[in-house]
Order: structure tokens, then sequence, then C-alpha cells
């Protein structure tokens, strides 16, 4: 079921991607495009978007993402459960490149993402910003892994939820 649950989210996340974006070929034909993006996740909006420039007749596509590799999942908002939906978790630059299809991607560096918000650079013994889910470093330590890349702070809850 939540084999299902996850391919019907996957297909819904690639419809949205193609209702709200589409390319104008006759500005894009023969150009050489450098795409900027909040954040790549998944991979699945940087493949649809990287397929459509290139479809429209981009000679090139490079992708540059304003943040870091998001390596670890988020347990205070953002719906990353799992290191194995985090395409940066699991592949390198290039193989995520090769993923999406684009001549060329770059990341914000965790130092370049500190100097650009006013900051010299990241304090390593206390972070002045929560960035666990670039660096790994949780406010809170982890205290229930689950297996399989698996890891959930509130299972304690939902576990009792069924009782």
């Amino acid at each position: 079921m939540e084999e299902l649950l996850s391919n019907q989210a996957k297909k819904i996340r690639s419809l949205g991607v193609k209702l709200k974006l589409n390319a104008n070929q006759t500005t894009i034909k023969d150009k050489k495009i450098i795409l900027i993006d909040d954040s790549l996740v998944r991979g699945t909006t940087s493949y649809k978007i990287v397929k459509m420039l290139y479809d429209a007749g981009a000679k090139e596509v490079h992708v540059k993402i304003a943040c870091p590799e998001i390596r670890y999942p988020d347990f205070y908002g953002v719906d990353t459960p799992t290191k194995k939906e985090l395409l940066a978790a699991n592949k390198t630059n290039d193989e995520i490149c090769e993923y999406i299809g684009a001549k060329s991607l770059k990341f914000l560096s965790i130092n370049g993402l500190y100097k650009a918000l006013d900051f010299k650079k990241r304090n390593e013994s206390y972070p002045q910003l929560t960035d666990h889910y670039f660096t790994g470093d949780y406010p809170v330590e982890l205290v229930d892994e689950l297996g399989e890349n698996k890891i959930t702070q509130l299972s304690l809850l939902s576990s009792m939820s069924k009782v």
C-alpha cells in the first residue's frame, strides 16, 4: 500500500510540473541555458524542466542550485522522511547531473549559504542556522532509526495511537 501511495505521489508531482511549466521554443531554440532553482530534492522537477528545455531546442542546459545538496531528512516541516528519497544522499554530483540530463550541475556550498546570509562562515561547533538537511547536524539527537535509511522522531507517537 505504501508503495502504491508513493507511486501516486510521484505521478502527481510529475503532472504538477507539466501543468505549471512550459518552454517558449522561439526564445530557447539554439541557446545555452542556465537554469537556477532553489533546491534539488528528489530530482523530479529538475529532470522534467531540463528535458522540456532540450525538447524546446536548447543547445545546452546548465543547472545551478541556490542551496547546498540536501542529503538528510528533515523532521521539522519538509516532507522528506527517508534518505532513500534524497538524490544527493545517494548519488554523486556527476550522477545527479546525468540523472537530470543537464550539461553541468553546481550547488551553493554550505559556507556560501552562510556568507549569503551575512555570516562570515558556519560555526562548526554551534551552527547559527538549522542546516541539518545539508550537514546531518540535527539540533537534537536522532533517537529512532527504523532501518532502510528511515528515521523518524515521531514513531513513538504513531505507535501510541494504535494502542
